[in-house]
């Protein structure tokens, strides 16, 4: 491994290392590497989702089949042709992925395919004009493909532990409250229509047979425990916001015959 190679090589791990932020840096990762390449380079998810692009200046123009910016869909069909590729195939001639020949001509791409615990979850686009990718190249590339897998691993373990979090909790707001208040909280969610509604509480109370002080009281308690937000409307009555949809998902559907 060349010196050269090696600098590059440390430049990319220090990404990870200066991401301080739970945000994941995929275009980050995009524009370092299309840098360090003089290419353009892009991570599509399995769905063809943009995560991530950077766009350089002597890359060829491929707009008319690849949408670049993050959160935008690419073409379906070139979106099957990149999950087709199974390892990394390298100098592939843009041309055979179903791009037009006048920028196909003098153009040549790495494909790099993304698996996380075995299951494919997108694909590493990295392509320019002029000089083929040598071997230096192709090994940077898969190195940065390396960490942009770690990324989606890191991404999806917080959202999983993030998930825990929000369930404890709710788990333990609810655990705190009387049955009448988990009763209150209930009736609540019925009169909800998605995740925010504007109630006026007294006349859910009338209408449920419950006093307004207990749903008052219940509200607080999610509010407290981050569940929920609640904002006084005035005569309007209170805006309410669900803010962790599990209260949704175990909560919403609750039975209540006994009202």
């Amino acid at each position: 491994m060349s010196v050269n190679l090696l600098d590059q090589t440390r430049r990319i791990g220090k990404l990870l290392h200066d991401n301080a932020s739970r945000v994941v840096i995929f275009s980050d990762i995009c524009a370092c590497l299309g840098e360090l390449l003089s290419a353009s380079c892009m991570v599509v998810s399995a769905k063809g989702k943009v995560l991530g692009a950077y766009d350089h200046k002597e890359a060829p123009d491929l707009s008319a089949l690849l949408r670049t910016s993050v959160g935008a869909l690419i073409d379906p069909q070139m979106n099957e042709r990149f999950l087709s590729v199974l390892s990394t195939k390298e100098n592939v001639n843009l041309q055979t992925l179903g791009f037009d020949r006048s920028v196909s001509r003098g153009s040549t791409a790495i494909l790099l395919p993304v698996y996380f615990a075995g299951e494919r979850m997108g694909t590493t686009f990295i392509y320019r004009s002029g000089s083929t990718f040598d071997v230096e190249d192709i090994i940077l590339s898969e190195y940065a493909n390396t960490v942009i897998e770690l990324e989606i691993m890191r991404a999806l373990y917080e959202e999983d532990d993030e998930e825990k979090r929000m369930k404890s909790n709710l788990s333990a707001a609810m655990e705190s409250m009387s049955q009448s208040e988990q009763k209150a909280i209930s009736c609540l969610l019925r009169e909800l229509d998605g995740r925010e509604v504007i109630l006026i509480t007294s006349r859910v109370a009338e209408k449920y047979k419950i006093t307004r002080s207990i749903i008052v009281n219940a509200m607080r308690k999610l509010e407290g425990a981050g569940v929920l937000e609640t904002k006084s409307m005035g005569m309007r009555g209170t805006h309410i916001r669900i803010l962790n949809d599990t209260l949704l998902t175990e909560y919403g559907t609750a039975d209540n015959s006994q009202d």
